[in-house]
């Protein structure tokens, strides 16, 4: 029971600093997004949103990088996705200018949902104008030199976390292999572990960013297979630990 409250206190003090942080740092996302030469500068201060955030949600993040990536290039960014946590370990881990390329059910979240249908790119599913859109738009992001985030199970979909849901989505190697730029698998160690559902147990995130595989002479489900067991691997290796 008393596990069980400071959970929920732990949970509420975090939502609140997410919130405050975010509406503070609003007015000057917004700026970048309606003034276009600054829509870079809106990618960051959402790398300095998180990066405020989880020192004061008493989670400093451990980030391991096998290799250091050239901030400049374009890359697409994939990882495991087991929380509802992920996607602002996301904006503290990638530092190069990105888009994430995620559901367009957060468009319904005030502000963030604005935010993210500028800064970002949705995509509804069952629309068929809507994914051929968000495909162009993400294929115009990387031949411009930006880099894109997606999470290729398409959604917290695993039924045996922390076993990824497979097959992966075929979107977001389809346009690496078409833009020939790398992939950088991204493991999400132990969001899992800290937020399972809507609240939070306190741990300090753990993050793996890999070294980048090129998608020169491979297929789609070669493709699809090398980041799997990279990711998948990792993610054993720590439950093994435990």
């Amino acid at each position: 029971m008393i596990k069980r409250g400071l959970q929920l206190v732990h949970t509420g003090w975090s939502i609140f600093w997410l919130i405050l942080i975010f509406l503070c740092l609003f007015p000057f996302i917004w700026l970048c997004i309606v003034i276009k030469p600054l829509n870079r500068y809106g990618t960051k201060l959402c790398n300095l949103w998180a990066d405020l955030f989880f020192p004061i949600a008493g989670m400093p993040v451990h980030i391991i990088r096998e290799t250091k990536l050239d901030p400049k290039a374009s890359y697409m960014f994939v990882a495991n996705h087991f929380s509802y946590l992920d996607v602002a370990i996301g904006m503290k881990v990638v530092r190069n200018y990105f888009s994430y390329m995620g559901k367009s059910s957060v468009k319904k979240i005030p502000l963030l949902g604005y935010m993210f249908a500028k800064l970002h790119i949705q995509v509804d599913r069952s629309d068929k104008n809507s994914r051929a859109n968000a495909i162009l738009r993400s294929q115009r992001a990387l031949t411009s030199g930006r880099s894109l985030f997606i999470m290729p199970e398409g959604g917290i979909l695993s039924e045996e976390i922390p076993k990824m849901k497979q097959p992966f989505k075929d979107g977001a190697f389809s346009l690496a292999m078409e833009a020939n730029v790398p992939i950088v698998p991204i493991t999400l160690v132990n969001l899992y572990e800290i937020m399972p559902g809507t609240t939070m147990r306190w741990a300090i995130p753990k993050v793996v960013v890999h070294a980048p595989v090129s998608t020169v002479g491979k297929d789609i489900e070669q493709l699809k297979h090398e980041i799997y067991t990279i990711i998948q691997n990792c993610i054993d290796s720590h439950e093994n630990r435990n």
